[in-house]
């Protein structure tokens, strides 16, 4: 594979529109048992805030080098107000609409001896008028961007993610979507949509060859008006499908550690390849690579320029 392109992304323009959250970690010791009820008692030594959904996104496009615009919704609240410092210090230009009738999206995980014991979720489907906003905040910055990434959590910002499809495809910007659910229809006309495994099995059922994986895959990638289908699966790597056909590349062989945000790293990968003009199969090998080191790590973290221009030296 040819080296990373640090140079040509570096000029790269992204614009990320989803679901933003926080994820929040409280690392700690368990040495007993509560007397009030047979759990283990987390003393908590540290914690930790980092960005999650869309905003991983972002950071991960930002860590690649990449200049990206950020565009959520977030309540007017402490978990809020952490989600736009931590945006602002990774290199994040957000346009975070507040909305004071919602809890920002939250999810704070609870771990002792670095095992996850606990999660908590806070969640609320944003107003109308905060939807309008996203709307609007779209419609304004696409003339000054090469690619929208759509990152789908199914937390409502995306709810007319349709008309955020059409807005984009009319201005000739071309559309990544990071999926969720099984009505795929909601992203028809984008460019490319990006399930794992067990979102595709969601999406066209289970298949017993891959034979039968290409063979729906290309069938719904008609259906959808898709440019490119890329279904991400684990350790098996990851498989594209184009008008061109069906190519494929083998999981790298990294040691597993947390999967969590993953899909981040390789959605914004992919954003900056072809923000620059990559070739479908290049773009996927390097977010193959990104993925890889990506799952190496504890929780939603990023991988940088550096660390994939390492993985091409």
């Amino acid at each position: 594979m040819n080296s990373f392109p640090a140079e040509a992304i570096s000029r790269s323009r992204v614009l990320v529109v989803g679901d933003v959250m926080l994820d929040r970690y409280w690392f700690g010791e368990v040495e007993r048992i509560s007397p009030e009820a047979p759990v283990p008692v987390v003393r908590v030594a540290r914690r930790e805030d980092r960005l999650g959904g869309a905003a991983n996104v972002a950071r991960n496009v930002a860590a690649l080098g990449g200049h990206v615009t950020l565009v959520g919704v977030l309540g007017e609240d402490e978990a809020g107000d952490s989600v736009r410092r931590l945006a602002a210090e990774a290199g994040i230009q957000g346009e975070l609409i507040a909305d004071d009738t919602l809890h920002t999206t939250l999810k704070m995980r609870v771990l002792g001896r670095q095992q996850q014991l606990l999660r908590v979720d806070f969640e609320q489907h944003p107003s109308q008028v905060s939807l309008d906003g996203v709307d609007a905040a779209l419609a304004r910055h696409l003339a000054n961007h090469d690619i929208v990434v759509l990152s789908d959590y199914a937390k409502g910002v995306l709810t007319r993610v349709e008309s955020l499809i059409a807005l984009a495809r009319g201005a000739g910007i071309p559309v990544l979507v990071d999926p969720k659910g099984d009505n795929y229809s909601r992203y028809r006309g984008a460019t490319l949509v990006t399930p794992n495994r067990s979102e595709m099995q969601e999406a066209v059922g289970r298949w017993n060859s891959e034979a039968e994986l290409t063979d729906r895959a290309q069938r719904l990638r008609a259906d959808l008006d898709l440019e490119a289908l890329l279904v991400t699966r684990s350790e098996q790597g990851m498989t594209l499908f184009t008008d061109a056909g069906r190519d494929h590349t083998d999981a790298q062989a990294h040691e597993v550690f947390d999967v969590s945000g993953a899909g981040d790293t390789v959605l914004a990968t992919l954003a900056v390849g072809r923000a620059i003009g990559l070739p479908w199969a290049e773009a996927m090998g390097w977010a193959n690579k990104a993925g890889g080191i990506a799952v190496g790590k504890l929780g939603t973290s990023v991988v940088t320029a550096a660390e994939l221009a390492g993985e091409s030296s």
